[in-house]
Parts: C-alpha cells; structure tokens; sequence
C-alpha cells in the first residue's frame, strides 16, 4: 500500500459506494444540511465581526459629542452597529415631542416626564429588534447540532438493518459479507457527526457574542436613557412648575391705565 495514499479518503469512498439507496439519500441530506450550515455560520461570522467594529466605532463618536442628539442632528450613519440602530428609534422619538409637545424651561425647549416614557418605550424597542436580528439563523445552527448524529443514526441502523437482512437470506455470516455493508451504513453516523461538531463549535461562541453584544445594547439603552433625561426632559418639582406658570402669566397680562373722564 502506498504509505501517502490518504487512508481516511480511501474508507469513505469505500464505505459509500457499499451504501445503501436509503444510506445515500441520508447522506444526501446531511449534505444539504452541512451546506445550509456553513452559509449561517459564515454569514452571521462577518455579522457579529461587523457589529462589533461598527459598534466601537459608533461609541467613540457619541461618547465624544458634547450634546447626545449631536450625530442624530448630523444625520451621521454608521451601518451594521445595533447600538446605533436603538439610538436613532430614540433619538427620532425624542425630536417627535421636541416639535410637537415641548415644554419651554428657562427659554429651551424640554420635553415632560409623560412624554419621555414613550422615547423610553422606543428605545427598548429598538433593543428587542436588535437582540433577535442577532439571534436570526441560530435556530439552523441548533438544528444542526441536535439533528445530525441523529439523521446519521437512522441511516446506519437502517443500513445495518439491511445488511443483517441481506445476510440471513443469502444463509452466510462470514465477516466477508458482513463488513462492506456494516461499513456502508457507518458512513452516515459519521457524515452526522461532520455534520453537527462544526456547527456546535460555531454555535457555542457566537452565542457568546451575541450575549455579549446584547449585554452592550443594554448598558447603552441606560446611559441613552439617562443623558437624554438630564438633557431634554422637565424635572422640575411640582410647585417649581406652578411659580413659573403663575410667572409667565403675569408677564402676560398687559397694565392697565386709569379710566378717562368724559
């Protein structure tokens, strides 16, 4: 035999052309699995990797500007950053109110505490998107990992099924007859588990990821939050709020002057 002749290569060649039909068709769809596989896991690879960078760089920039609707109002874009994404659905919520419903404090428009709910609101909307675009495809990944040694199983007990059936009607149980077909239905355990370890691999650290990205987005959705309350938002205590309405409405009322004689 030929020492750098690939063993591993020769087995499964061999193992596959003593399959079984029902062995082939299981491999055949392990296959399209193992496919359908790699294309998520190197789809969402480049997406959390872009998430990640676009993310970075988008904190950078906002964690510079001196007013936290700053890139909003620059309309400033930075595409793939899910942080980014949840800062304009509250940025866009907030300039709502600022247009529609302000409050006027100190002759700068804010907004009320009633109003800033629904910027809340919006904000932890966009956090919710965010989460479950990156966890869109996972699913495939799980499927891969659970479903393939078990798809394999079927395949080889079924070929092995055959193969005993094939013996007992042929009245030999030599290891002659036996092995090709014991080898044939093999091959489709092994081609599930080539099928599901990648996948668990794969799965396992972006999972991390994605909890790591999702625990960011949620850091960010407070400190948002929080620099938009004590930028835009009407604070003052109750009696502070009647004083300056009883204020402003006398500066409205203009004086009147003595009645005139006829």
């Amino acid at each position: 035999m030929d020492p750098f002749q690939p063993l591993l290569a020769n087995a499964l060649t061999f193992a596959f052309e003593k399959a079984t039909l029902e062995g082939k068709i299981t491999i055949s769809a392990l296959i399209i699995v193992s496919m359908i596989s790699w294309s998520v896991i190197i789809t969402k690879g480049r997406q959390l990797l872009k998430a990640r960078a676009a993310t970075k760089r988008f904190l950078a920039a906002f964690r510079e500007a001196e007013d936290p609707m700053q890139l909003f109002r620059e309309k400033r874009e930075f595409p793939g950053a899910p942080a980014y994404e949840v800062y304009a659905s509250g940025c866009g919520e907030l300039e709502y109110h600022l247009e529609n419903n302000p409050v006027t404090v100190k002759g700068k428009k804010r907004i009320s505490l009633e109003s800033f709910q629904s910027v809340q609101v919006a904000l932890e909307r966009g956090v919710s998107a965010e989460a479950l675009a990156l966890e869109k495809g996972m699913i495939i990944l799980t499927t891969a990992v659970a479903g393939g040694p078990f798809i394999g199983l079927l395949g080889t007990v079924w070929g092995v099924m055959e193969t005993f059936s094939g013996i007992a009607m042929a009245a030999s149980a030599s290891l002659t007859a036996m092995a090709p077909g014991v080898a044939g239905a093999l091959i489709a355990t092994v081609v599930g588990l080539f099928v599901a370890i990648p996948a668990m691999f794969a799965y396992n650290l972006m999972i991390t990821s994605i909890r790591g990205i999702t625990q960011e987005l949620d850091n960010f959705n407070s400190e948002i939050m929080t620099d938009l309350e004590h930028r835009y938002v009407d604070n003052r205590a109750l009696a502070d709020e009647i004083a300056d309405a009883l204020r402003n409405l006398n500066l409205g009322q203009a004086p009147q002057g003595p009645a005139t004689r006829a």
